[in-house]
């Protein structure tokens, strides 16, 4: 399997999903430009997910504390830990996203790839969106 979402400063490419895996697992490689983020930081209580870097150094904010991870370190988030990412280098940054059990797959990211193109992107529409797939949205800071 290979599916390749683009969305605003992010490049998803999905490798194997919960479809091909029995739900096992998700499993995509994401790039994120300069001055890429997390939309919107969440948690999700379905599964956990692990972040593998593969170039570049991307900022994961993860229950309130900042990592870096560049190639060759990883970070674990537990189902239910607030987490966000942003790549504040001057190059992309690349990881390996892998979730457990798969039970997302590469649809919610092209639904959410159509309302950020859709020009202003609706708040409320997205936050839906991400409720209907398992992601909960956090309160604002």
């Amino acid at each position: 399997m290979s599916d390749t979402i683009d969305f605003g400063a992010l490049r998803l490419k999905f490798l194997h999903s919960k479809d091909d895996t029995g739900g096992s697992v998700d499993v995509f490689e994401m790039t994120l430009q300069p001055n890429a983020r997390m939309p919107i930081p969440h948690y999700h209580d379905r599964w956990d997910e692990t972040v593998y870097g593969l170039g570049g150094i991307s900022t994961w904010t993860i229950d309130g504390k900042e990592i870096e991870v560049g190639p060759g370190e990883s970070v674990f988030i537990r189902r239910g830990i607030v987490h966000g990412f942003t790549n504040r280098s001057a190059g992309p940054a690349t990881c390996l996203c892998m979730l457990s059990p798969g039970v997302l797959g590469p649809q919610y990211f092209r639904e959410m790839a159509a309302l950020l193109s859709a020009g202003t992107p609706d708040p409320a529409r997205m936050k839906e969106t991400m409720l209907r797939y398992g992601l909960v949205p956090a309160p604002p800071a």
